[in-house]
């Protein structure tokens, strides 16, 4: 399976008519944060494929229709009134094309804003994600596949201005549920030799910043 991960910079090998040839064999798309919907609704519509989500910290006009209730159209076939032909995944637990994903956006609090959490509050956000986790333990034989942030994991391709701090508890989230991977944005990516990719015990943190594909047949 290809998945195509996209966050924070529109980037113009996605935001091209010739996506459709370039990206013909992704099978579902996961974005990350800080991307306009309508950039998203694009990317879905050009490639006709499932696609997840995740708020960062900018874009969030339409973040309070989402907020603390069920996505107005909770269906791949029915476009989200705002636009966005993507599936919310905020706080919340999905299957689909096989893979459980599971959601957890925004960023360390730095200026009161919106879709920004202390330690404490992820650790609340993290709680919302258990019954359905340990039902797919029960049912699935396994807690999920893809965890997928905004903010990254603390020790783990953050920064050190308190916007772009890591949380501890993704690192607690890992060791605990043994996602195979924990895709992120946030982190902008200025110098190609930057590190995107990290061991974290059993979990491939991967950095999506721009666009980066994943093909779950490698063997790493």
């Amino acid at each position: 399976m290809k998945i195509l991960c996209v966050s924070d910079q529109i980037d113009p090998l996605i935001y091209t008519n010739s996506i459709r040839h370039r990206f013909a064999d992704v099978d579902i798309v996961l974005s990350a944060g800080d991307l306009p919907l309508d950039y998203l609704d694009f990317i879905v519509s050009s490639l006709n494929k499932p696609m997840f989500f995740v708020f960062g910290n900018h874009h969030l006009n339409a973040y309070s229709m989402y907020k603390g209730k069920q996505d107005p159209y909770d269906d791949f076939e029915v476009a989200i009134p705002s636009g966005c032909g993507a599936v919310h995944v905020g706080s919340k637990v999905k299957y689909q094309e096989g893979l459980i994903i599971a959601g957890l956006g925004g960023c360390m609090r730095y200026n009161r804003q919106e879709n920004q959490y202390t330690e404490f509050q992820m650790k609340l956000e993290i709680l919302k994600l258990l019954p359905a986790l340990i039902f797919n333990r029960i049912i699935r034989g396994r807690f999920l596949d893809i965890l997928l942030t905004h903010a990254s994991p603390k020790g783990i391709h953050d920064r050190e201005d308190l916007c772009h701090w890591g949380f501890k508890s993704f690192l607690w989230f890992m060791r605990k549920f043994k996602p195979r991977y924990l895709v992120h944005g946030h982190i902008h990516l200025y110098d190609l030799s930057e590190v995107r990719i990290t061991k974290y015990y059993d979990t491939l943190v991967i950095n999506a910043y721009s666009h980066f594909l994943i093909n779950t047949d490698d063997k790493t």
